[in-house]
């Protein structure tokens, strides 16, 4: 099942002839907290899946290109995130894909472990990557997102992938230089996911699919999941010993080598074999910047 947020905070069914809207399937939300609705809905999955599938069936559809999409999760509590977690990315790294200052101290996600981005970088498919300055290195980084469906704390790892709800695509773009991760990677439209949740029943393997990324027509990174240094599993279980998981969280995989920069004008397209496509433009941010002003 394909699952998305679209307008205002609404829960759709993406069927082949539209949207299926099952918002009704929840019970009413203050205006306030309408952003959390998807996170309800993750964390209701199991009471309310025959509801949604009676609906996603027999419901009417409005066309896509009627509604504006919203991140599927828009106000996820927690986005983890794993450092250089392929070893082809490490390497590119360390050669100086990222300049002088992202070259020092290369560590892969077994050794620094994870790191967290702000949950308000996240943004959707139709929205715009805001580049916030002229002269920084700015890179694509093209990921594999894992949507949380339940809390837990220190999973076992034999256990961790039955607490994944779904997958979608994730663009972490990253500011390259001496500050901490967590600064150069959580700028506001940071963090775009989409289109939609392809729930985890309809995945066989996540260490079974096919990364790509273009930057207008050109084909900038193209790898596979098996080649995660941190698989799946092994991510969740690391992660959710550090911080509890909850319904919604998003945890970004790590990205193939191939990183590059992304300017004014770009149009970025990621895709990833049985979980979807997306195209996100890039411009410039305006206004003051606190830094320099």
């Amino acid at each position: 099942m394909k699952l998305v947020s679209f307008d205002d905070f609404q829960i759709g069914v993406l069927r082949d002839d539209g949207i299926v809207n099952v918002t009704s399937v929840l019970p009413d939300v203050p205006g306030p907290l309408q952003c959390y609705r998807m996170n309800l809905f993750i964390e209701e999955w199991d009471t309310l899946k025959p509801k949604v599938e009676k609906l996603a069936k027999e419901g009417s559809t409005v066309p896509l290109d009627s509604v504006k999409l919203l991140a599927p999760v828009p106000a996820p509590r927690k986005v983890y995130a794993a450092p250089a977690n392929y070893h082809a990315h490490r390497a590119e790294m360390e050669a100086g894909a990222g300049g002088t200052e992202a070259a020092a101290g290369q560590h892969h996600s077994g050794e620094f472990g994870m790191f967290l981005k702000s949950p308000s970088s996240v943004v959707g498919p139709q929205d715009t990557i805001l580049r916030p300055y002229e002269d920084r290195l700015i890179h694509h980084e093209s990921e594999l997102v894992l949507v949380m469906g339940k809390h837990g704390s220190a999973i076992p790892l034999a256990d961790s992938l039955s607490y994944v709800f779904g997958y979608t695509c994730g663009l972490d773009i990253t500011v390259r230089g001496p500050e901490d991760r967590s600064k150069r990677k959580s700028f506001d439209t940071f963090s775009p996911t989409g289109p939609y949740i392809v729930t985890a029943d309809e995945i066989a393997d996540p260490g079974d699919l096919e990364i790509s990324l273009w930057v207008n027509e050109d084909l900038k990174q193209h790898a596979f999941t098996k080649d995660l240094i941190t698989d799946c599993p092994n991510l969740i279980a690391n992660m959710s010993w550090v911080a509890a998981t909850e319904p919604g969280d998003l945890l970004f995989t790590g990205t193939p080598d191939g990183v590059g920069e992304i300017k004014p004008g770009d149009l970025v397209t990621i895709k990833i074999s049985d979980v979807g496509e997306m195209s996100v433009p890039v411009k410039a941010r305006t206004g003051p910047n606190p830094e320099r002003d």
